[in-house]
């Protein structure tokens, strides 16, 4: 049951009014940035109207429906390393989730964006990100601040929270309870959650409750036996943890440890601004399993109102003063099964005339492969193709060329929108169109990191699931330069704001330079890709006079 004051403050919010906690207009001492992990400006758009709860209450704030994330490699950590860096992954250096080193004095030269691969075993870290969080820069000029971060992915906690967290945490579905660094140790709020966790484990999970109009969205049967768009059934101790992150209580779980380090660490309560990065990821485990447009995504986007509400109530009863912005890693994509019963014909798979054995028998290297991707157990092209390190010279240049010719030819065209070398879009300048009007290569271009891109990056056409069938465990996917993949919903809400929607398009790397505005925390002329957007947060301007 809600308490009082947050009945009340939700209630004058819902008139317009304000919270009863905190003065209008009052600088924030907490900044609180969620993600909610493959949250789509067309679910938002979707849903919109039927949030009642948490995501009702942030729509009569600032609502920016455009929100980009610009580059052309949607994927969970770049997109959620531009939230808080106002930088680009060409700026940030996070171009993907993967990549191919061949430098590293390891076997295996793929690279995880949130590991230190110089550790003997697996080691979670943010070294890979080029620049400052927010959080980086607020313990920089306010010692005293603190920065927590806590997310459903360690890539999404680290990418939000940056080098100098507080508290960083994230679910782990080999566990099914949080993790931290190696270095770090297990406090009262971690293991209470975690406790609650592993009862859950230990005795199941109910089913879900289906809202009325969720109904209305029929099963579709898949080849190879699945059936999608069903009403989420209970799940026994032996599906779990695994089948829990598709589940709403790995939301709910990740609000309540972000809950309580906030009370164990008292943030907001001392003169300097604290950082809280919350990332929720169960929507993009429902989006990859089951597509976005089926009863499973409906009953998580009910169940993710809620659990915005949650914490959103809490804080209210803290009588702190705060501000909030919600937004997204990326968009997403329906399975191409459902979508061709819409009448929607181009809506298809990938098939394997793009594929790394195609393309290496038809450079001469059937036997011993030249090309691949950072995924040294797939087949698929889409994105960056790296080259191997042992071709130099005229030999690296001719094949290159000949890869770029083969793409183009007519019996891949249909599939392919462009190819480009790295050295390509090296050369290519950042636009200073809006971001829905960016061409292929701009695109591409705002995601390529010298020493981490690939040789080559291919894009498919529109509505081409790199996924080739409906067999496996995932069945639709995010990751294009399409706009159903860049564009996210952005909304900012503070207490005493005079709630208005912008319908032009603005990008994820302004939202750092508009939280630091908040707070009054500068920047530097050019040292990050996003601008400062005003809100009307109160009497004065967000944005610092130029």
């Amino acid at each position: 049951m809600k308490s009082t004051i947050s009945f009340l403050a939700a209630s004058m919010l819902l008139m317009g009014g304000i919270s009863p906690v905190h003065a209008a207009g009052e600088k924030p001492r907490l900044i609180v940035a969620i993600s909610v992990d493959q949250f789509s400006a067309d679910l938002f758009s979707e849903y919109r109207a039927h949030f009642t709860h948490g995501l009702k209450i942030l729509q009569q704030g600032t609502v920016f429906p455009n929100g980009y994330q610009s580059h052309a490699a949607t994927e969970t950590c770049p997109g959620h390393a531009t939230i808080l860096t106002g930088a680009r992954p060409a700026r940030n250096g996070i171009i993907a989730n993967n990549w191919v080193d061949y430098t590293i004095k390891r076997e295996e030269k793929t690279v995880y964006c949130a590991e230190d691969e110089t550790s003997k075993t697996y080691k979670a870290s943010a070294r890979h990100l080029m620049v400052p969080t927010l959080g980086d820069r607020m313990k920089e000029k306010y010692p005293d601040s603190r920065v927590v971060a806590v997310a459903g992915k360690d890539r999404a906690a680290l990418m939000m929270g940056g080098k100098n967290t507080d508290q960083v945490w994230w679910w782990s579905d080999k566990g099914g309870l949080f993790s931290t660094l190696d270095d770090r140790k297990p406090n009262a709020a971690s293991r209470a959650v975690n406790d609650k966790l592993a009862r859950m484990i230990r005795t199941g999970l109910p089913a879900l409750p289906l809202p009325d109009f969720c109904r209305s969205r029929p099963p579709i049967a898949l080849p190879g036996g699945k059936t999608v768009s069903t009403p989420p059934a209970a799940l026994p101790p032996e599906k779990l943890p695994k089948g829990m992150k598709v589940r709403p209580e790995v939301d709910r779980a990740t609000v309540d440890l972000a809950i309580q380090l906030t009370d164990e660490l008292g943030l907001g309560q001392r003169a300097v601004p604290d950082l809280l990065a919350v990332s929720l990821s169960v929507t993009d485990y429902v989006g990859h399993t089951f597509g976005t447009e089926g009863t499973e995504m409906c009953v998580q986007m009910m169940a993710l109102d809620q659990t915005v509400e949650t914490l959103l109530s809490h804080l209210d009863g803290l009588g702190v003063p705060y501000a909030v912005v919600l937004t997204a890693d990326h968009g997403g994509h329906d399975i191409a099964e459902r979508n061709s019963t819409r009448a929607i014909p181009d809506d298809r798979r990938l098939t394997d005339k793009v594929g790394l054995a195609a393309l290496n028998a038809a450079m001469g290297h059937a036997k011993d492969p030249v090309f691949r991707v950072d995924d040294k157990n797939s087949d698929v092209i889409a994105g960056d193709l790296y080259l191997n390190a042992r071709v130099k010279g005229q030999e690296r240049a001719e094949l290159l060329s000949k890869a770029k010719d083969w793409f183009e030819a007519d019996a891949r065209k249909d599939m392919i929108a462009g190819v480009f070398t790295s050295d390509e879009l090296q050369q290519v300048k950042p636009s200073t169109l809006p971001p829905e009007a960016w061409t292929l290569a701009e695109r591409a271009a705002a995601s390529v990191y010298p020493g981490r891109s690939g040789d080559l990056v291919v894009l498919l056409k529109p509505r081409i699931s790199p996924i080739r069938d409906a067999k496996g465990s995932y069945i639709a996917t995010h990751g294009s330069t399409w706009d159903y993949d860049r564009r996210v919903p952005i909304l900012f809400w503070q207490a005493g704001m005079t709630g208005f929607e912008q319908p032009n398009s603005i990008e994820t790397v302004d939202i750092m330079p508009t939280l630091a505005g908040l707070i009054g925390l500068p920047l530097k002329p050019g040292e990050v890709d996003g601008q400062c957007r005003d809100l009307d947060a109160g009497p004065e301007s967000t944005c610092p006079s130029p």
